[in-house]
């Protein structure tokens, strides 16, 4: 099977500029000769509360849904979610200032990018256990 190019990012929780800490939070992967952009999240409440007291979990969680809906190019995603593959994933890696952040954007070569997000998400996003 032929490998295609891919590209994805992190998203990190990063509630105070300031001290710079932050928690991968999602991973959103970009296939574009495969039609392929999708998100995850995974969001460990208790580890956030932890590293972050004041955090408002509720909050990122609505957030970080809106993301994976934009991703996915659903109306929830608003219109963002309407855009093309390329326009959404530029938008969903594009840096801020916000709480959450992207990391730069990494790019590898392919032959399933759904099995791509999957290992992604398992390595970088899961809580480890």
């Amino acid at each position: 099977m032929a490998r295609d190019e891919f590209q994805y990012a992190l998203w990190r929780v990063v509630p105070d500029l300031e001290r710079g800490e932050a928690l991968n939070v999602g991973v959103v992967v970009f296939c574009r000769r495969r039609r392929f952009l999708a998100a995850r999240v995974g969001i460990a409440g208790t580890r956030l509360r932890a590293a972050f007291p004041g955090l408002d979990v509720d909050a990122l969680t609505r957030h970080l849904d809106g993301m994976v809906h934009v991703a996915a190019g659903e109306h929830q995603g608003g219109a963002v979610a309407a855009l093309d593959q390329s326009e959404r994933f530029g938008w969903l890696t594009a840096t801020s200032s916000t709480i959450v952040q992207p990391s730069p954007v990494h790019t590898g070569l392919c032959e399933d990018p759904d099995a791509v997000l999957d290992r992604l998400f398992d390595r970088l996003i899961a809580p480890p256990g």
